[in-house]
């Protein structure tokens, strides 16, 4: 693996920043894209994924290089509490833009310079929760929910053209995604609650280096994920009376 090259989105910080360490560790060059400075300035883009023209601009830069990425990893994400009516119309944007539009639009760029070498990886960051249609996170569950059903789809259209599609749905993360205290998450990891960054990304990256179609983290989050399908809506409900 000391050739292969990575491009990874939302590289700066949380799971991004770790799958970049690991990816180092295992004697990988990375390619950082993020909205914020990344620590290697070197092999780094800032860029804003919700630029319509993201994708031409992350292509254009690895023209520069002269470089198709063995493995792309579509990272990138936003999140919190708030009702969709109480979003404003640009935050409502940022949801698609980011989760959707970015993330569709750099595949359709990327296979196809993948496909024409005849291999390549790619891997989309879902959520559990897009198994969970809860008030207050309705745009975060809906758009990843779209990454999933996206992904699962374009493995199928790509598999016999060398190119893997790999999703992943992470329960809980201690990352500071969530807005939790760092103390609460180091609770959260004790008690089994969170799994850290670093145990996550090393499953996320053996699955996709063996080509799986999906990765869930942890025996509980599968579980829970059965346990929220069958829960009724009037418990939804009693969610939807605190306020976002």
């Amino acid at each position: 693996m000391a050739h292969n090259v990575a491009l990874v989105t939302g590289a700066a910080s949380g799971i991004g920043a770790e799958f970049c360490r690991q990816l180092n560790e295992m004697g990988w060059q990375v390619l950082m894209v993020d909205c914020q400075p990344c620590n290697d300035r070197l092999n780094s883009l800032q860029l804003d994924l919700t630029d319509h023209e993201a994708d031409k601009k992350i292509t254009d830069w690895l023209d520069s290089l002269d470089i198709v990425p063995d493995l792309l990893i579509n990272n990138a994400g936003i999140f919190d509490f708030q009702r969709v009516c109480s979003m404003t119309p640009q935050r409502l944007d940022l949801y698609i833009d980011l989760h959707m539009r970015a993330v569709t639009k750099l595949c359709r760029a990327i296979v196809p310079l993948m496909a024409e070498r005849g291999s390549g990886m790619i891997l989309n960051m879902s959520s559990m929760s897009c198994w969970m249609p809860m008030p207050g996170i309705a745009m975060y569950s809906a758009t990843k929910a779209y990454i999933r059903a996206f992904s699962r789809a374009l493995r199928l259209e790509v598999k016999d053209r060398g190119v893997s599609v790999t999703v992943a749905c992470p329960g809980g993360i201690a990352t500071d995604l969530f807005g939790l205290p760092r103390n609460l998450q180091k609770l959260g990891v004790r008690v089994g609650a969170l799994q850290t960054p670093r145990r996550f990304v090393r499953g996320a990256l053996r699955a996709t280096m063996r080509h799986r179609k999906q990765y869930i983290n942890g025996i509980i989050n599968r579980i829970a994920i059965v346990a929220v399908g069958v829960l009724p809506d009037c418990l939804r409900r009693i969610v939807n009376r605190y306020p976002k």
